[in-house]
């Protein structure tokens, strides 16, 4: 354990582009003020979510006239006073490598920056926030977590003020609140933002609060009109708590997708799950409602060009590009539609002419359009608009037909399932991980859950009374495993071949009277 002689260490776990190495200035000052000796150190990470930096900082604990202390330059496990982290993998991250002990307050934000990893992975493949938290919390002689991010848009600011003002409010900094505001407001620019997240962060900290994420969803629900509001609420309120939140991000969602019945469909489905759960599946009822809500808000030609046409959007693109007042930002969209895309938004009956057509003539994976729509001009802008103005004409739609039918399958065996074998329903729950993207992914999407309900769901459906609940999950778990890990498609050729169903010829070069071959035919199917 630390001595008064010992120096005081403080590492800063941050994120490129967060502002770590202003942070790391900032405690610097405050140090020097106050005439204590310190030293700061950084290490630049990889392009890994902007390239994580860690930032070392030691200083004596009390001024010592006439002595040169030697600080080290990198932390060492099991000695570090104090750990920040910019995001909650970064503070998991440092817990791992065993910065994080029983001498360690830990100070970190709650919210993701997810990684490349994270977003690479065919179905949710986050890390478990809990799990990371509960391990800090585990691990470290004190855990001061909140939700940083939302501090940080919510003032305008930067998170390393945010950051500041969470080492300040959790009283392990060796000088006041005074000192520290006023290093910031010497820093320059943006001083009036940074000073306002200092102090938000630091009121949250000193009381022990948690800056919720849920409040970006209180927020829209309180601008809904009255009267769906109030019959959302009612409908909700009979619900477990664990459905209700659910329900709501997934009301929402689908609101904001297509329009009120949307939304209201989605309800009655979720109460249609709820009134099918039984003791012991609620595991199975709350994966369900999660993935309904989703599913139902597919991303077809039209969603993407309403999200990339909303002025949010634009306003995302122009901080990112760091752009002043006055700067001109120019957006070029890339679309590549094929046959597919343009026939699941067309009327199911002349999409499914289409469809018919492309696949006679060969189109399908080959008939690309590349498109460069510059979406900052006035034409490029009404370009996407009015694909996004087609939101009306979706339920008509060949995709819409497809989703629709596919949902209420899966619903109803969702229904069927729960009060006989609630382990393989929790299972099943996750089936619509399979069906997603557009193009090539979204039709070996429909091939993987097709293959899966024919070799799993339809079986265990026609044998409800006689299946082993256990083993029937176990096999289904680990088919979708292996289909989630298959991005290529290969297992659908090969459930192709056992079958009985297509399969492609290869045509053999023939001999001439010499004994040479001729040119192969291509494989022909």
């Amino acid at each position: 354990m630390p001595t008064s002689a010992s120096p005081f260490t403080l590492l800063i776990a941050a994120l490129g582009g967060e502002g770590g190495g202003v942070l790391a200035d900032w405690i610097v000052e405050c140090a020097q003020r106050q005439g204590l000796p310190v030293q700061a150190t950084s290490v630049p990470g990889v392009a890994q979510r902007t390239g994580a930096t860690s930032y070392y900082i030691e200083l004596q604990r009390e001024p010592s006239p006439g002595a040169k202390p030697v600080f080290a330059l990198s932390p060492v496990p099991g000695n570090v006073d104090v750990l920040v982290a910019s995001e909650l993998l970064e503070a998991a991250r440092m817990v791992e490598r065993g910065f994080v002990n029983g001498r360690t307050t830990l100070v970190a934000s709650t919210h993701r920056v997810y990684t490349t990893v994270e977003k690479m992975h065919m179905a949710d493949g986050r890390h478990d926030p809990q799990r990371l938290i509960g391990a800090a919390r585990a691990l470290a002689a004190r855990a001061v977590l909140f939700d940083m991010d939302t501090l940080t848009r919510r003032h305008g600011t930067v998170v390393s003020a945010v950051m500041f003002g969470a080492l300040a409010g959790a009283g392990v900094l060796p000088w006041s609140r005074e000192v520290c505001e006023a290093v910031i407001q010497a820093s320059g620019r943006g001083v009036q933002a940074s000073l306002a997240g200092f102090g938000a962060a630091f009121d949250a900290a000193q009381a022990g609060q948690s800056v919720d994420a849920e409040a970006a969803a209180t927020l829209q629900a309180a601008e809904l009109p009255e009267d769906l509001r109030s019959a959302w609420a009612g409908r909700l309120s009979t619900w477990p708590e664990a459905v209700q939140r659910l329900a709501a991000h997934g009301a929402l969602r689908c609101l904001d997708y297509q329009n009120r019945a949307h939304a209201e469909h989605f309800l009655q489905r979720v109460d249609a799950l709820v009134g099918a759960c039984v003791p012991g599946a609620e595991a199975a009822r709350d994966e369900a409602v999660r993935h309904l809500a989703l599913w139902m808000c597919y991303e077809d030609v039209i969603r993407v060009a309403d999200l990339k046409s909303r002025a949010a959007r634009f306003a995302r693109v122009r901080r990112e590009a760091e752009a002043r007042d006055g700067e001109i930002v120019r957006i070029t969209e890339h679309f590549k539609p094929g046959p597919d895309e343009v026939a699941a938004v067309l009327p199911r009956a002349l999409g499914a002419w289409l469809v018919g057509v492309a696949e006679r003539r060969g189109w399908m994976g080959r008939a690309h359009v590349g498109l460069h729509i510059r979406t900052s001009s006035v034409w490029g802008f009404l370009m996407l608009r009015t694909l996004a103005w087609l939101r009306p004409l979706r339920p008509r739609s060949l995709r819409y037909a497809q989703e629709d039918a596919a949902q209420y399958s899966w619903l109803e065996a969702m229904v069927r399932l729960m009060p006989v074998a609630p382990r393989l329903a929790a299972s099943v729950a996750g089936l619509p991980q399979v069906l997603k993207g557009y193009g090539e992914t979204q039709a070996r999407g429909r091939q993987n859950h097709a293959r899966l309900w024919a070799e799993h769901v339809a079986p265990a459906l026609a044998h409800l009374n006689a299946i082993d609940d256990g083993a029937a999950a176990l096999a289904f778990e680990q088919a979708l495993r292996s289909t989630l890990a298959d991005p290529e498609g290969t297992l659908n050729t090969a459930h192709a071949h056992r079958s009985g169903g297509a399969q492609p010829v290869f045509w053999a070069p023939r001999a001439t009277a010499t004994g040479a071959t001729s040119s192969p035919v291509p494989p022909a199917t």
